[in-house]
């Protein structure tokens, strides 16, 4: 399977067979290991009869049998979609109905699981549990794991129109939205990750993001391809027990969204611990307060810092700003990847001069085959071998780009565009405030006015007088918010996006 990722890991295995691939507490894989049950996996799918093309739906949170499980439906010649765990059985259900799948892994102890295969019972669905208390006379996953011959591979194999992986942006029950990304997409797009990050086998990282969304997705596939080690911690609920990995493995990279930052510097006091081993960190789903940008560089001042920026319809990656242009460049999501052609053109479809706002448009290799049984929504995207990405930003003359926000958040108050990001950007300079999401609500008068929700940091007193003040000094009359309210937590997508209409 040349030119995919089943290829990148078969290399990682010549190189490096008996070094530690997967970590997840005293369950360890090495590169050989994981080769081997892979191959299982694909043996095990090819003897149930998946034919190249199907469908294989992922029920399981980070751990070794998630990454075996993953590369052996790619080996059979499968589709893997990652389900997000942390979801309803009715979500759950409707990707998989939608996505066509036969055959799915599951973690036994699943709360949804039960109510997931009620409401399957019209569809042929084959589950395979993982994990102790599998129900009697069901496939479980000691049976995958005994299987060890290799997959023979198609002859007529094609990686760049081959569908690899669907993965589920939206669970709307009409509408689901399952980006289907083929072999050469997550191909292309590790390895130009690899390219700007540098990574080789002496990296290593502990990672906390899931890998049924695109940027925990990434950070899974760039290691295996270079012979890396990932811990797994699957949760930030204990920010110290994070930190404590990352010295005590002495780690050399990590990854993380806004909000695991907020709470890394909130929550924990980084410099109690050695992390003089970590070489880089990096950052994306959604923009991060440029606020805390410093506080984290201040903390970690030897440490590259990599802003990125991209869409589950890009493989991942679309943008990274270079670490060394970070203070010259604070708040930008920096220039194109390698391979990656971005521009940003009016609601004409026509190029616009620099520092003026514009839609960002996006091609490459890597850029999805399409939404999976949504014609009409993939042509409103796809646009003669261009990505219409939705967001909204501008380019300065050096060429760095700066988002101000997505065409559908923008607030539109009176005869003003707001940027949420401008605000909230704002709010979060102010010491006690821990995280800030805006929205716009409905007025009669103005058609939307300003919303913003806060979280405190722990111990803050900060009240709504506070934060007035501040707004009214650092903002413009329109930009003010005409409603403040505290929180304990921003409602966020896994993959760390605020959910703006929740808030609304």
């Amino acid at each position: 399977m040349k030119n995919t990722l089943v290829q990148l890991l078969h290399d990682s295995v010549e190189k490096f067979p008996d070094k530690i691939a997967i970590s997840q507490g005293d369950n360890q894989l090495s590169y050989r290991k994981l080769w081997e049950i892979s191959c299982g996996v694909a043996h095990f799918l090819k003897q149930h009869g998946l034919k190249p093309g199907d469908r294989v739906s992922l029920l399981v949170d980070n751990s070794p049998e998630y990454v075996s499980t993953y590369y052996g439906v790619l080996m059979a010649g499968g589709v893997a979609i990652g389900l997000n765990t942390a979801a309803k059985s009715r979500d759950l259900t409707n990707w998989i109905k939608h996505s066509g799948t036969s055959i799915l892994f599951a973690n036994s102890r699943h709360a949804e699981l039960p109510l997931i295969i009620d409401s399957c019972q019209d569809i042929k669905l084959e589950v395979i549990y993982i994990g102790e208390n599998t129900p009697e006379n069901s496939l479980s996953w000691n049976q995958v794991e005994s299987c060890t011959t290799f997959p023979s591979f198609d002859d007529q194999f094609n990686p760049s129109s081959q569908a690899a992986a669907i993965i589920y942006t939206s669970g709307t029950t009409g509408h689901p939205k399952g980006v289907m990304l083929s072999h050469q997409n997550l191909y292309e797009n590790i390895l130009s990750i690899l390219e700007y990050l540098k990574l080789n086998s002496d990296d290593s990282i502990v990672n906390v993001l899931p890998f049924y969304y695109s940027y925990g997705n990434s950070v899974l596939h760039i290691h295996l391809a270079v012979g890396g080690t990932i811990y797994l911690e699957n949760s930030m609920l204990y920010p110290q027990k994070v930190v404590f990995l990352m010295a005590e493995k002495k780690v050399t990279g990590f990854s993380g969204v806004p909000s695991t930052f907020n709470l890394l510097l909130s929550r924990t006091k980084l410099n109690d611990f050695d992390l003089s081993a970590i070489r880089y960190m990096t950052q994306a789903g959604g923009p991060m307060a440029p606020a805390n940008i410093e506080r984290l560089k201040k903390a970690l001042p030897d440490v590259l810092f990599y802003v990125m920026y991209g869409q589950t319809e890009a493989s991942a990656r679309l943008s990274y700003l270079p670490p060394e242009m970070l203070e010259e460049k604070l708040g930008s999501i920096g220039i194109a990847i390698p391979g990656v052609q971005l521009v940003i053109l009016d609601e004409n479809r026509r190029p616009v001069s620099s520092n003026t706002t514009g839609e960002i448009y996006a091609r490459g290799k890597n850029i999805m085959l399409g939404y999976w049984n949504d014609p009409e929504a993939t042509e409103q995207v796809l646009r003669d071998g261009w990505l219409k990405t939705g967001d909204l930003a501008y380019k300065d003359e050096d060429g760095y780009f700066y988002i101000v926000g997505r065409s559908s958040e923008m607030i539109k108050s009176g005869a003003h565009r707001i940027s949420p990001k401008d605000i909230e950007e704002v709010i979060l300079e102010l010491e006690g405030v821990e995280e800030a999401a805006v929205v716009g609500i409905p007025d009669d008068l103005l058609g939307q006015v300003i919303k913003a929700v806060i979280v405190k940091s722990p111990g803050s007193d900060i009240d709504k007088m506070q934060l007035m003040r501040h707004c009214k000094t650092n903002l413009a009359n329109y930009k003010m918010p005409k409603q403040i309210e505290f929180a304990d937590e921003i409602p966020r997508t896994a993959s760390g996006k605020v959910r703006r209409f929740m808030l609304q």
